[in-house]
């Protein structure tokens, strides 16, 4: 391998602060919102579907704009990385491996994650170029950015409707790493094992993924 590409929520990041903070905002319990994603998830359904339950006829982009406006816009900082993160970056780092970040997110969760130095060569979001996954050109710009073929190039990511599977249909190879509810629900799953090249449960597995 010569380029590791990894999303972002639940493979970088936790998503609790995410879903907290709408709740809040929403003045919805936090436990109700997160009850309303997993039901979501298990139902193979966005997870924007949560909010839309939460609260009926919801305009997100217009309340996501209201959230910003109030003060309460989006927010990343050290305690929302996995603790693996950063080891496990600076090792596929110092074995030569180009590192990039690329999942969907705003370009402020972009601005964010550069903010806080990560051993990547680049932080890249769907809202920095404007195609989100699992289009096909999302993984068309992955595979510019990650400067190597596709067989040399793995994808990591935690969803497989919109990491593994897409990945793998664009030529890439794949880990899933299971973690997360998307992760974990899906952990076992027949398809996704097929789709998988590597099924991990942190990302210092990729060390000796590369290594081998």
């Amino acid at each position: 391998m010569q380029t590791v590409v990894l999303d972002v929520g639940e493979t970088i990041t936790r998503d609790d602060r995410y879903w907290h903070a709408w709740a809040d905002w929403l003045g919805t319990p936090r436990h109700t919102l997160s009850a309303l994603v997993g039901a979501v998830v298990a139902q193979g359904r966005d997870n924007a579907d949560a909010l839309r339950l939460a609260r009926p006829g919801i305009d997100i982009a217009a309340e996501y704009h209201a959230r910003e406006a109030a003060g309460h816009g989006e927010a990343v900082d050290e305690a929302d990385l996995y603790d693996d993160v950063r080891p496990a970056l600076s090792e596929l780092r110092k074995l030569g491996v180009r590192v990039v970040i690329a999942g969907n997110q705003t370009s402020r969760v972009g601005e964010l994650l550069r903010d806080l130095d990560l051993p990547a060569d680049l932080i890249v979001t769907s809202g920095d170029w404007g195609v989100a996954k699992p289009q096909p050109e999302f993984f068309e710009r992955v595979l510019e950015v990650a400067r190597a073929v596709p067989e040399a190039t793995l994808y990591v990511g935690d969803h497989p409707a919109n990491d593994i599977f897409p990945a793998k249909a664009a030529g890439l190879r794949t880990a899933h790493i299971r973690r997360g509810p998307w992760g974990r629900l899906w952990a076992d799953d027949p398809d996704v094992k097929a789709a998988a090249d590597w099924r991990i449960d942190s990302l210092t597995q990729l060390t000796s993924i590369i290594a081998g």
